[in-house]
């Protein structure tokens, strides 16, 4: 790769890292709420998503693009499956519980391995990662005249620039634990579930849109 190779792979990795979206919202409220540890599971867990989607847009490449945007039922199941998570997620009351004083009390166990596997189904069902990794791997793989190797290593730099960004992000919102009580803790987990449903929403409405408007420019907006 050359140097003007790794610098652009760093920099889509880097504003990756910042595009808003329920992944960015959650690893968020991870790491104040169960630590960086627990957000690092979580976030290690939306990395295989994208290795996967990744793996899937490389083999499928072009044909598979035509499907995803000419097939709405994608919309409508990722979309539903973000509502009902954040409606579990609203009406979920066990941080309730802990609101009782002024410190805030976690867990003492906190489970790794369902955080892994929730950052992975989170990104999995957004179809619009799927898409952007499509169009990505179009534009990339063009431009590196579809050399396997270079490739690789491409997407390998993104997804570490990606990586190391997330925890300088996970790092800093830890410091915000100190400052929470049990009370805002419990309305940060609320309005997390509504950021989830809204964003269900208009995934939803995503499949309500004509086909020939449902083009790459319009799915990539989804991504994180």
């Amino acid at each position: 790769m050359t140097f003007n190779e790794i610098k652009d792979a760093i920099l889509i990795g880097f504003f990756l890292s910042f595009m808003i979206g329920p992944v960015f919202f959650m690893l968020i409220q991870t790491s104040i709420i169960k630590g960086a540890r627990a957000a690092i599971a979580f976030d290690l867990g939306v990395i295989l998503g994208d290795i996967v989607f990744i793996l899937i847009a490389y083999y499928g490449s072009k044909s598979l693009l035509e499907q995803i945007k000419d097939d709405p039922r994608l919309f409508y199941i990722g979309g539903l499956i973000l509502l009902v998570y954040g409606l579990i997620t609203y009406l979920d009351k066990s941080q309730k519980k802990v609101v009782q004083d002024e410190k805030l009390v976690l867990p003492e166990k906190t489970n790794y391995v369902k955080l892994f596997f929730k950052g992975f189904l989170l990104n999995f069902i957004n179809v619009g990662v799927l898409a952007f990794w499509l169009g990505m791997i179009v534009i990339v793989g063009s431009n590196l005249q579809m050399n396997s190797a270079k490739i690789f290593n491409y997407f390998t730099v993104i997804l570490l620039s990606y990586l190391i960004t997330d925890i300088g992000k996970i790092l800093l919102a830890k410091q915000l634990k100190k400052k929470l009580t049990p009370k805002i803790t419990y309305k940060v987990k609320r309005t997390m579930g509504i950021i989830l449903m809204i964003f269900g929403f208009f995934l939803i409405l995503k499949g309500f849109i004509p086909k020939e408007k449902l083009n790459l420019n319009n799915v990539i907006e989804q991504k994180h």
